[in-house]
């Protein structure tokens, strides 16, 4: 099938398309009982992501079992990190663990550029990808936005309100702003080669959104994804971007009317009504059905469904969750969520 014939692409590229399309954030992972034989089989996450044809085989498990319009690349946003020559690990249990970047000597000690082919294995797990999807599916890349990237790099670790890097953000702006360059050059010539590699579309994960005030949201947020935007579109004309930005609120207003975004993706806090309001009545959306929702089922999920689907009527809108799906959704909820949203 032609690229623009999907309905994944078709929404992208403005168009409304119904019953809506639809694919989830961590579709393929711990709720999934082949996933968690796969993961079994290696001794860490980073060597699942480095291992083409297991994260290619887990990328694919959810589309041969549910058959969502759109497949996301099974990897990590920690990958550039690491790829940058920073030890990163993942402790079973509690999450990434990296060495520390407090300052523009510790930056130094890190590569300039990417080194792309230490990103062998995930350009080669997208080459296996674009044979083995069926026709009608959407091959989705992604990264994760530099300030949420830079929070794990500072702090070492996840933590609950960025603190670590707010503080940074606020005490040492050049240290900051050298390292959020540093991951939109990374991040570009990263999603350029993904692009290349086999992905129609990249999703950009903005997880960490919400802890930035307003003070700093189009420094160290809204102007760095720009970039890398401009930039992918500018190398890569063909190419279209999704922005997720959890937490975005008022925020969403500001990206649509940006005008760089080919989709907007809405987290399950926000009211699904401003999709047809203001600057985001002219973009793409995507979204935002509450996980937990998901996970509790029946007239919850069905209401929560109905919703949205109203909403979205008459818009360029791709169904999704409003975060990634959590390891304790039961397979028949996913399955009765698929049914309810490919209602006619």
């Amino acid at each position: 099938m032609n690229t623009s014939q999907k309905k994944i692409m078709q929404v992208l590229n403005g168009q409304p398309v119904w019953p809506l399309p639809i694919w989830v954030m961590r579709q393929a992972g711990r709720y999934l009982p082949e996933y968690r034989q796969v993961r079994s089989s290696v001794s860490g996450f980073l060597e699942l992501c480095y291992t083409p044809k297991l994260a290619a085989e887990v990328t694919l498990q959810p589309i041969r079992r549910f058959g969502f319009d759109a497949a996301i690349l099974f990897s990590d946003i920690l990958v550039i990190p690491d790829a940058l020559g920073l030890k990163v690990s993942f402790v079973e249990n509690e999450g990434p663990k990296l060495d520390q970047v407090l300052s523009l000597k510790d930056l130094s000690k890190l590569e300039d550029e990417l080194p792309l082919n230490r990103l062998d294995p995930v350009f080669e797990t997208l080459d296996i990808l674009k044979t083995a999807l069926p026709s009608e599916t959407t091959l989705l890349g992604f990264c994760g936005a530099p300030w949420t990237v830079a929070s794990y790099m500072i702090a070492g670790k996840g933590t609950p309100d960025q603190a670590p890097a707010r503080i940074l953000a606020y005490q040492d702006p050049e240290f900051m702003d050298a390292l959020i360059d540093r991951l939109v050059r990374a991040s570009t010539a990263y999603l350029i080669r993904q692009i290349d590699a086999g992905a129609e579309a990249v999703q950009i994960f903005e997880s960490f959104g919400s802890a930035l005030p307003p003070a700093l949201f189009d420094r160290l947020s809204l102007k760095p994804i720009e970039r890398i935007v401009k930039k992918l579109k500018e190398e890569r004309p063909a190419a279209k971007a999704i922005v997720f930005v959890r937490g975005g609120g008022n925020n969403l207003e500001k990206i649509a009317a940006a005008g760089f975004a080919d989709a907007i993706a809405l987290d399950w806090g926000t009211n699904i009504a401003v999709i047809n309001q203001g600057s985001l009545s002219s973009v793409p959306t995507q979204g935002n059905l509450d996980p937990l929702a998901l996970v509790a089922g029946g007239s919850y999920l069905d209401d929560g469904v109905d919703v949205i689907r109203k909403a979205a009527r008459q818009k360029a809108h791709i169904f999704n969750l409003g975060h990634g799906i959590v390891p304790q959704t039961p397979i028949e909820h996913v399955e009765q969520l698929i049914k309810k949203v490919r209602e006619a």
